[in-house]
């Protein structure tokens, strides 16, 4: 629980939810949290306007500009691993790293941070709670925009793209619609231009289509918000949303028909995520032997950086970045619109290689004094513990005994172990 909708346990948090309970650790994590001092601890940082683009032949500027650019995008890198890292409560923090996943957008298009961190905010603000306020804020999202041609978007000539992505990556899934129903859907997202320096977006009428549309066999002069209002009362839709949850939550393995059902009915017809991660953790599934999840290379990085009290700022600037590179995972660069994958493609040998790299810097700057403390004979299962595990199989105790002496390495391999990449 504490991995999968939290972002890995700090000291003393397993325990004090092993006393409290499942039951009640599902409530206190997903319900309302006061003040929240690690999150107020990590403002985001400030980006300055954008500057007018250079003239094409002005290289040198060019060049300056997308430096900048790059720059930025790296503090916003940073600043979220820092947030996560420091956070109290876990689960909002946990629950926009879904969204980012689901509604990928890549900073390598969008180019402007202030943009990525403008669509950050909202999935953090929205994502807890009514779907349908979530998705009518992705749709006209000034960074979604960019990201899918949506600003291109006009009357007379309307850009299917994001209608098209709108339907089969975040709202129905792959063959819930036809050719037709993205042509007509993206009439209906016509007019919306991004102002790149007040990071916003704006419905201009003149560039609109007023319709009607005929989507899905329903026809009406829809805009944006009643398009997203239509396609969330499709019988796919809640079952779509139910399905990415569980995979991302629970099991790679699809839920039994019964499962399902329950899961759409605690979503229910106020879009509830809240209501519909609490049924699939509470769900018999969830406890079972068979629940296993490969955790992604930035969940798994997460939760070392709370675990060993370590900053993303206070590791060295290659290291993290050249670590999440190999690793095929960096926040706010997702492949495409699709998103990471899920699941054993993480578990690579290149991958493995990156991850004990990364393992023995985070095990050189962190704070691992619970294992130096120990006397030798005791800091394997002290490693374990300060990693929020359950303890090691056998195999992995033998392997990791003979580093007894060395404290670093010891919590290095044991942060590359296989009992620390997956969740069970």
């Amino acid at each position: 629980m504490l991995q999968r909708v939290g972002l890995g346990p700090r000291r003393g948090e397993l325990d004090a939810a092993a006393s409290a309970g499942f039951d009640s650790t599902v409530a206190t994590l997903t319900g309302p949290a006061g003040p929240d001092v690690g999150a107020t601890a990590t403002p985001p940082p400030s980006f300055p306007a954008p500057s007018a683009r250079p003239g094409r032949n002005d290289v040198a500027a060019r060049r300056a500009q997308l430096q900048q650019e790059q720059v930025q995008a790296r503090q916003l890198v940073v600043w979220w691993l820092d947030r996560m890292a420091a956070v109290d409560a876990p689960y909002p923090e946990r629950l926009t790293w879904f969204w980012h996943g689901h509604f990928a957008t890549s900073v390598q298009k969008v180019r402007y941070a202030s943009l990525m961190y403008g669509q950050n905010a909202t999935q953090r603000r929205l994502g807890a709670g009514d779907f349908r306020a979530l998705a009518q804020a992705m749709v006209v999202d000034p960074a979604m925009l960019v990201w899918l041609d949506g600003g291109g978007n006009t009357v007379g000539k309307p850009n299917e793209n994001l209608a098209r992505e709108f339907m089969e990556l975040f709202t129905l899934g792959v063959g819930d619609y036809t050719e037709d129903d993205v042509r007509q859907a993206a009439r209906a997202l016509t007019g919306w231009q991004v102002d790149v320096v007040a990071d916003t977006s704006s419905l201009n009428p003149r560039r609109h289509d007023n319709g009607p549309e005929t989507v899905l066999g329903s026809t009406f002069a829809y805009d944006s918000t009643s398009l997203v209002n239509m396609l969330l009362t499709r019988p796919a839709s809640p079952m779509f949303i139910a399905g990415r949850i569980w995979t991302r939550f629970v099991s790679d393995t699809p839920p039994d028909p019964a499962t399902l059902d329950a899961l759409v009915a605690a979503y229910g017809p106020g879009h509830d995520v809240t209501a519909l991660i609490r049924a699939a953790v509470t769900s018999p599934a969830f406890r079972s032997p068979a629940s296993v999840l490969v955790r992604q290379p930035v969940e798994w990085l997460v939760a070392a950086l709370r675990a060993l009290r370590l900053p993303a700022s206070k590791l060295p600037p290659a290291a993290l970045h050249g670590g999440l590179t190999g690793l095929g995972q960096v926040p706010f660069d997702p492949p495409d619109v699709g998103g990471w994958p899920a699941g054993t493609p993480w578990l690579t040998t290149a991958a493995a290689l990156s991850r004990i790299k990364l393992a023995q810097v985070l095990a050189t700057k962190g704070d691992i004094t619970p294992v130096t403390d120990t006397a030798p004979s005791g800091r394997v299962e002290a490693t374990a513990a300060l990693l929020g595990l359950p303890g090691f199989t056998a195999r992995t105790a033998s392997a990791l005994a003979p580093l007894a002496g060395q404290p670093a390495q010891l919590v290095a391999a044991a942060l590359a172990s296989p009992e620390n990449c997956v969740s069970a």
